[in-house]
């Protein structure tokens, strides 16, 4: 019997099902977003430090001015907690030097580009554009790349490792992006069910963090170059794992 890990991205929708799991002796885990509900384990980042630690960088490029933050899902807790974090993390080191305004820019690529785009159009003045998911940090990249705006000296970031982003990193219209360690977040849960099921339960699933990495001009070449399925872009198995660069 295959057993589940879930991405409980809100507060509720898993905890029946979790429940009914749990009860018929079904061991459950949750990677990449954790909801307050009787899984035996969370594999991820912890997104609200994650968050943290990515506002402090945020006031290190900026200093002062305004920030525009964006988010494709307010309320869905594997972003949620990352823009709580950021915000309290400018309110405290930015000592009222940044001001910041946050704008949902939906699931959809085109859709996230476009209000990106419209709300540079509408606030030239902006001194950094900043996201907390994959689909808005990409359209940030291609907004700085369209208008040069990192020759003005705008700053931008965001999250994870899709090819346009890294590839925007590399080109200097990212400052950064944020590595959440997605292979771990698929692997660990497994190598946890099985060490579970072998041990009878003694070797009980743990809380792990897969932890935060800033993806920079000087470090995003071998993500670049490696073609593994485990990082870089290639879907085939290959031993043993070697880098270019």
């Amino acid at each position: 019997m295959p057993w589940p890990s879930c991405s409980s991205v809100t507060l509720t929708a898993f905890n029946g099902p979790t429940d009914r799991a749990l009860g018929r002796g079904i061991p459950v885990l949750s990677y990449n977003a954790d909801a307050p509900n009787k899984r035996l384990a969370y594999i991820g980042q912890d997104l609200y430090l994650s968050g943290y630690n990515m506002g402090q960088r945020i006031v290190d490029l900026v200093g002062s001015g305004d920030v525009a933050l964006f988010i494709a899902t307010p309320g869905q807790l594997n972003i949620q907690p990352r823009i709580d974090g950021a915000i309290a993390a400018i309110k405290k080191f930015g000592k009222g030097k940044i001001k910041t305004t946050t704008t949902a820019t939906g699931p959809l690529l085109p859709d996230e580009l476009a209000k990106i785009e419209a709300y540079y159009l509408g606030h030239k003045n902006l001194k950094g554009m900043f996201a907390v998911d994959y689909g808005s940090t990409q359209g940030i990249g291609q907004v700085m790349q369209k208008y040069g705006l990192a020759k003005k000296g705008v700053k931008a970031g965001g999250y994870d490792l899709g090819p346009p982003v890294l590839k925007a990193v590399q080109a200097g219209h990212l400052d950064f992006t944020i590595d959440q360690q997605p292979y771990l977040q698929g692997w660990i849960p497994l190598l946890q069910f099985f060490f579970y099921k072998y041990s009878s339960g003694l070797v009980a699933p743990s809380d792990t963090n897969t932890g935060i990495l800033f993806v920079t001009k000087s470090n995003v070449k071998p993500y670049l170059t490696t073609k593994t399925r485990y990082e870089g872009s290639s879907s085939k198995q290959k031993y043993p794992v070697t880098q270019k660069g």
